[in-house]
């Protein structure tokens, strides 16, 4: 197995790591709110979905958002606005609460009771790389049937498990060559 690049970018070739792609896909699939918080509609629709339950309430106190019910009511009524940290907190602890939520159903849609989905690697963007140095590599795609411990990472935002169970779960799949696929302009799937 071949090791993991030190110096990427060294050249001018440029990409992200594959576990932040993968990240990025995840977070598109779990279809976040779109509308920004800073606007009052944005504000409520995050307000409402981490306050319409009791669990949901719970859930949003362990992701950070440890404000009163009196303090949280004021926000929904328009009678307040929160301070720029509690806006921070309010986005985080709705990414948070989001991921919790749609983990499991995510997993299912991706491991498709074994038969896994498709997974395309765009590979770096080498065109700043000057000719001698610029390595053979190509568009590739793999069917990763084990997503398990990919979508508890990401459910967890630990990226440095992530970027394990990335490399672990599915780059390996791609032979001798995986380690030119650490680094892409993307990667591509659809669950």
């Amino acid at each position: 197995m071949p090791e993991r690049n030190i110096e990427f970018g060294k050249y001018g070739a440029r990409g992200i790591k594959g576990h932040e792609a993968v990240a990025r896909q995840l977070d598109a699939l779990a279809s976040f709110i779109t509308t920004p918080i800073t606007t009052r509609r944005g504000l409520l629709a995050r307000l409402h979905y981490l306050t319409r339950t009791d669990h949901a309430r719970q859930a949003a106190r362990e992701a950070g958002l440890t404000v009163t019910d009196r303090t949280l009511k004021a926000w929904i009524d328009g009678k307040r606005s929160p301070s720029k940290k509690n806006l921070q907190n309010i986005e985080t602890a709705h990414r948070t609460v989001r991921r919790h939520n749609v983990a499991r159903y995510l997993l299912a849609r991706l491991n498709r009771e074994g038969r896994g989905t498709r997974v395309e690697f765009h590979p770096v963007n080498q065109s700043q790389v000057d000719r001698p140095r610029q390595r053979a590599v190509s568009y590739r795609t793999l069917n990763v049937r084990h997503w398990d411990r990919v979508v508890e990472a990401w459910a967890n935002d630990d990226e440095e498990a992530l970027d394990e169970a990335w490399v672990s779960e599915a780059a390996v799949d791609l032979g001798s060559e995986w380690g030119q696929y650490e680094y892409v302009t993307n990667i591509g799937f659809a669950a």
